[in-house]
């Protein structure tokens, strides 16, 4: 029998302007590491994650290369695309000879920008793909409200939640959306928008942490910083 495994894509290839510095974020120092080599730590540790891949702009190879100079496994590049939709694609065709013969059974796709995911939550997320087909982790949004007109706030909408990242899917459906999804030029808002468009695959969901905070603006910096120090 094929021994399969699940991939790890770290998602590294946007510009993240909104943070106010000249590097791409994900390459900024944060607690004595680049921003992005704590996202591939914690990956490495989870014992069902047995590819690694980080996807770049190619402006940024050198900067991956003293991340990766730093990691003690393997991490395989992947070059990025003009949106995050084409950057997953391009994570999923360099995996597809490895989905398509079983070698990997599931693909967890994370955002660099999220340095304070830990072992724990990844693992969470692959168990509960590989149950279902499909998890994202989540925080219940109890402050989400609907609008009852143009400008009139209407009641709470009751079972939101704040969807994060890892979002796990089987192989071989999440290439198979994804392919589709390009050959009918959708464009979704994550992950888990384009396999409901393209996959009978139910996406469950598990609970996320407070801590897993996406690094957008400066303050979420020091934030990061102050947390991981702790």
């Amino acid at each position: 029998m094929r021994e399969t495994t699940a991939a790890g894509v770290v998602l590294a290839s946007g510009a993240g302007t909104r943070v106010g510095a000249a590097l791409n974020k994900v390459y900024l120092p944060v607690a004595g590491r680049r921003v992005a080599a704590w996202s591939l730590a914690a990956f490495a540790a989870v014992p069902g994650i047995g590819v690694l891949v980080l996807v770049i702009r190619p402006q940024d190879r050198e900067l991956a290369g003293e991340v990766l100079a730093a990691h003690p496994g393997r991490v395989e590049i992947v070059p990025g695309g003009p949106t995050r939709q084409a950057s997953e694609l391009n994570a999923l065709r360099h995996l597809a000879p490895r989905i398509e013969d079983g070698t990997v059974d599931a693909v967890l796709l994370h955002d660099a920008a999220r340095p304070l995911v830990t072992p724990e939550l990844i693992g969470a997320v692959l168990d509960r793909t590989r149950e279902h087909g499909g998890a994202v982790p989540g925080l219940a949004a109890d402050d989400v409200v609907s609008m009852a007109g143009p400008d009139t706030v209407g009641a709470p909408l009751p079972g939101a939640i704040r969807v994060q990242t890892p979002q796990g899917f089987r192989a071989r459906p999440l290439l198979a959306a994804y392919e589709q999804a390009e050959a009918e030029a959708f464009l979704g808002t994550d992950t888990a928008s384009c396999m409901e468009r393209f996959s009978a695959l139910p996406v469950r969901w598990v609970p996320g942490s407070a801590e897993n905070l996406k690094i957008t603006y400066p303050h979420d910096l020091a934030v990061t910083e102050q947390l991981l120090r702790r």
